[in-house]
């Protein structure tokens, strides 16, 4: 089974990895950003936008897929449940893994004991609940709260409901796939044996993902940079795309510096 790829751009190789329910095609007011420096490889995860389903039901199996498309050695940026994705390989393949920009991304996307800057369980629980009756209707529930607190919220949610079917209509048995992950995977001590550079791309209003668990995982990452992006939602690439490239640029450029936020 062969993911999905679009490739553009000449320079350092950057896989991108997007969040769920969506495609790559989420990608496209940023990757011109980063054209100029970067060889970027959009992967659609399995059983969204053009990538086949083939039975990849949990976090190491979707994994082993991303890796197989991928370019064999690059830096990795991923949103949501993509971060969580390039997590994972860079535990599984440092070898790799360069560096990694994670973008609204935590270790643990659920609330455990020690961890409460998170989604209450319950509520992706509803989602599975719901995928089962009526899934377009659960994804733009989803997309809708992915929004929630940015400052053109309403805007982000248009251009992101826009994209959603662009490449057809995701497999549900992915989506289902996804959802899993999010509830299930806790790479908390996996992290912390990360050895490569990691940027933490955080959106200061974002209400799935808070900021408090980027300032939590960077202390799981010792070295980890932490930016927050005041006016942005969960989507800070959308909300602030030139912003978003910027940092990018300079941290896949330079040595990695601790701290960082922008207004």
């Amino acid at each position: 089974m062969t993911l999905y790829t679009e490739t553009s751009g000449h320079g350092t190789d950057l896989v991108l990895l997007h969040g769920w329910g969506l495609h790559g095609g989420v990608w496209d007011t940023l990757v011109p950003l980063l054209e100029g420096d970067f060889r970027v490889t959009r992967i659609d995860l399995p059983g969204h936008g053009h990538s086949p389903w083939s039975g990849e039901d949990d976090l190491d199996a979707i994994t082993a897929a991303v890796l197989a498309a991928a370019p064999r050695r690059a830096c990795w940026a991923g949103w949501s449940l993509g971060a969580m994705i390039a997590l994972r390989a860079a535990t599984l393949q440092p070898a790799c893994v360069d560096a990694l920009v994670c973008i609204a991304a935590s270790p643990s996307f659920v609330r455990r004991p020690g961890w409460p800057s998170a989604m209450l369980p319950q509520l992706l629980e509803s989602f599975a609940g719901e995928l089962e009756r009526d899934y377009l209707h659960t994804l733009n529930r989803f997309l809708a709260l992915q929004v929630r607190g940015s400052a053109n919220a309403s805007a982000i949610l248009k251009r992101l409901r826009g994209a959603l079917l662009v490449r057809g209509r995701p497999r549900p048995e992915g989506l289902r796939a996804g959802l899993n992950v999010l509830r299930d995977a806790d790479l908390r001590v996996a992290v912390g044996r990360l050895h490569c550079p990691v940027l933490l791309l955080m959106g200061g209003r974002d209400t799935l993902v808070p900021q408090a668990a980027g300032h939590a995982t960077a202390a799981l990452l010792p070295g980890a940079q932490l930016v927050v992006i005041d006016a942005a939602g969960h989507a800070p690439f959308i909300a602030a795309p030139d912003a978003v490239a910027g940092f990018m640029r300079n941290f896949l450029r330079a040595p990695v510096k601790k701290g960082g936020r922008h207004g």
